[in-house]
């Protein structure tokens, strides 16, 4: 489980055994967490965080979505 980015006290990892998924990124904060698709940004699951938090962890991953994607598709080869 690589994390690939930590931001503002969020944490940024996908696991290693989804390859067959779009490239997306979870995302964790305490106990809430989150996963995000990187192809639209849409938040895929929700577990703790508030309509609030979810807005910045979309921008967070906006801001840094070239990266993320780079980094998922070396991982997997793509």
């Amino acid at each position: 489980m690589p994390t690939v980015l930590r931001l503002e006290g969020f944490r940024f990892y996908f696991y290693s055994h989804e390859p067959n998924e779009p490239p997306h990124v979870h995302v964790d904060h305490g106990s809430a967490t989150a996963k995000v698709w990187l192809y639209d940004n849409a938040i895929a699951r929700n577990v703790g965080f508030s309509a609030k938090e979810l807005g910045k962890i979309q921008r967070m991953v906006r801001e840094h979505q070239q990266s993320l994607e780079e980094v998922w598709n070396a991982f997997f080869g793509i």
